[in-house]
Formats: C-alpha cells, sequence, structure tokens
C-alpha cells in the first residue's frame, strides 16, 4: 500500500473502538509532533505509556542522588532530562543552585576522563534508562572494572520493558495492541515481545519514528487486531533477536530485580541491579523503596499507565508547564504532559 492508501484506510475505519498503546517516549513525541492522532478515525484511540525513563524514575530515586551530593568530596554526573524531576521536595536542578556538584554529561564515559582528573573526588553517575542505554551502563561498569577505577560509583534506576507491559495487562488495562519501542528492539529484537502477545491475544507492531513508519505501525495494529502476533516494520535497524553482544554484556554485570516505578508501584523482576560481586560500585539502588508526590494533586502514574489523559490532570497547563513541572511526566521531551502541552495533542 502506499502512505496515502494507508492515511485513508486509517481515517475512514469504522470497525470497533480499539485502544491503542505506544510505550516509547521517543515515539510519544514523534506522533504529537506530526499531528497523527488528528489523521486517525475518531474509533482509533491513541494512548501513552510509562516509556519515558525519566517519567518513570522515582522520588526516592531523586532524594537518593541529593543526598549523595550533599556529602563532601562527591559529584553526582547526570544527563540534562534528570535535572528537573521532583524528587519528595526538591529536585537535581535547584540543589545544583544551592551548591550541591552536580555535572551535566552526554555519555556515561565522560565521567572515565573527569574522575582521572580529579581523583579525589567520588563521581556518582545516576544511571537511569531502559533496554536502550542498559549496555552503555555496562560498558561503563566494564570499563571501571578493568581499569580498577576507585572513584567512580553508579545509583541505579534501570528499567525492562516487558515486565511492565505485563503488569498492565494484568492490572485490566483494556489494550487492544501495542507500539512497540524501536529503540529497546533493537537491542532486544522483536521476539521479546512475541511471548506478550501470545499471552494476551493481542498484536505488537515495532515501528520506527518518522511520520511514514508511525502510519504503518499503526495500520498494522488494526489490521492486526485480536491476534497475538509480532510484526517488524522497522526492519533497517531491528532483528527478530536483536544485539546479543549488548545483551552479553549487560548480563555480565546486571541481574533482574524488583523496581519501583513513579506513581505505579514496586513490578517484581522490572528491573536490573548490579551483581553481587559487583556491588561495590553501587551507591544504595536497592534501597529504593519509597515514592512521594511532590505535588499530591500530580496524576503521573495514571497517564503512564493509560488510566488517563494529561488533560484530565487539575495541574494540568495550570500548575503544571513545562517551566514549572509538578510531575515527571511534564518534564522530559518523552514525556506524555510535555508532548501533549507543547504539541496539543
Amino acid at each position: 500500500m502506499t502512505i496515502d492508501e494507508v492515511k485513508d484506510a486509517l481515517a475512514g475505519y469504522d470497525g470497533r473502538e480499539l485502544t491503542l498503546m505506544e510505550v516509547c517516549g521517543s515515539h510519544t513525541r514523534a506522533i504529537a509532533e506530526y499531528g497523527i492522532p488528528g489523521i486517525l478515525s475518531p474509533k482509533i484511540r491513541l494512548l501513552s505509556g510509562p516509556g519515558c525513563p525519566v517519567c518513570v524514575t522515582p522520588s526516592s530515586y531523586i532524594d537518593r542522588l541529593l543526598e549523595i551530593g550533599r556529602q563532601p568530596g562527591h559529584v553526582i554526573t547526570t544527563f540534562g532530562d534528570l535535572m528537573r524531576v521532583p524528587g519528595s521536595d526538591s529536585s537535581l536542578s535547584e540543589a545544583k543552585s544551592e551548591g550541591v556538584r552536580v555535572d551535566m554529561v552526554y555519555s556515561p564515559m565522560q565521567v572515565v576522563t573527569m574522575a582521572a582528573e580529579e581523583p579525589e573526588k567520588t563521581f556518582v553517575f545516576a544511571a537511569v534508562g531502559f533496554e536502550t542505554t542498559i549496555p552503555v551502563y555496562a560498558a561503563l561498569v566494564d570499563c571501571i572494572i578493568k581499569k580498577d577505577i576507585r572513584n567512580i560509583r553508579l545509583l541505579l534506576s534501570l528499567k525492562t520493558m516487558p515486565k511492565v507491559i505485563a503488569h498492565l495487562m494484568e492490572g485490566g488495562a483494556a489494550i487492544d495492541g501495542f507500539l512497540a519501542p524501536g529503540h529497546v528492539s533493537v537491542v532486544t529484537g522483536a521476539n521479546a515481545f512475541r511471548p506478550l502477545a501470545e499471552t494476551y491475544g493481542i498484536p505488537f507492531v515495532v515501528g520506527g519514528f518518522e511520520a511514514k513508519e508511525l502510519l504503518l505501525a499503526i495500520y498494522d495494529l488494526v489490521r492486526l487486531q485480536g491476534q497475538g502476533v509480532v510484526k517488524n516494520d522497522y526492519p533497517s535497524v531491528v532483528t527478530a533477536e536483536g544485539n546479543p553482544a549488548a545483551s552479553e554484556l549487560c548480563d555480565t554485570y546486571f541481574t533482574p530485580a524488583d523496581a519501583l516505578w513513579r506513581g505505579m508501584g514496586t513490578i517484581p523482576g522490572s528491573g536490573l541491579l548490579l551483581k553481587k560481586e559487583y556491588r561495590r560500585l553501587d551507591m544504595g539502588s536497592d534501597a529504593l523503596l519509597s515514592d512521594h508526590k511532590k505535588n499530591a494533586a500530580c496524576i503521573c502514574g495514571q497517564v503512564l499507565m493509560g488510566k488517563k489523559l494529561p488533560g484530565e490532570c487539575p495541574l494540568f497547563a495550570k500548575a503544571c508547564t513545562p517551566e514549572h513541572p509538578q510531575g515527571a511526566c511534564m518534564v522530559s521531551g518523552e514525556g506524555s504532559c510535555r508532548a501533549y502541552f507543547v504539541y496539543q495533542r
């Protein structure tokens, strides 16, 4: 089919009402930016799921980073997206303005150079992410071990995608199909979603990030409704089995563990921690057990689970804006609330 035929088919769809969910923050942003919901039939509803790593990071993780950063001789290193995520009472950005040393980096490997230049400091890298970035963190650990670097530590908030999708479905989410995450699938492979598709009898389609790729993936989800199958619409970078070298590196240093998700509670086996023999590099990741809202009215958790739309939050576009976020979903460029706000999704 041509892309025009795909668009016409999606606009003219008149079957049963379908609810489809994307579980990738980059998909959330692209869908909003391209205005794709406005192209679809009213009978096709798109929801954003828990695919933004910053959005699902619990407040206790930010609190622990702040606690570490206030200790003499410690430096927090992080990607920029994490700076404004609210903890219980403060954020890394606010702490930095108060004198806590928080250095932004573009790659975890920058920390190796920083640690060599200031051997008297302990550099703590904030490792947050899904399967997409976990191999990069594994490479950092590999470098620390092999070079015997003594002044780098990590605080982990690592999540895995299949477990949270199962959690949504077991919790009664009425989802008719999932737009599977393209970047995650590069590492895991499309087949990682096959057990979920077969268990719940719904399609999973791995999609790219351009407008044409997204429309084709949504079209295939509609076409395959009711079938427990996986289709790969992103074959230029995603294979059935993924990247075995990256997976092997991750398996060398990390082991599955229960993980706390912001607004969603603890999901068994949905996270990763350093293996016991490497736990000396960790700064307390296994003790992140609490999650507190900065603003009690924030409904980030319900948005992440597809139970509410951002516009249904009483704070949305009022007390909560990208300039003054009350919840993590408004912070990241991949967050549901920010995408809805910026692009009027």
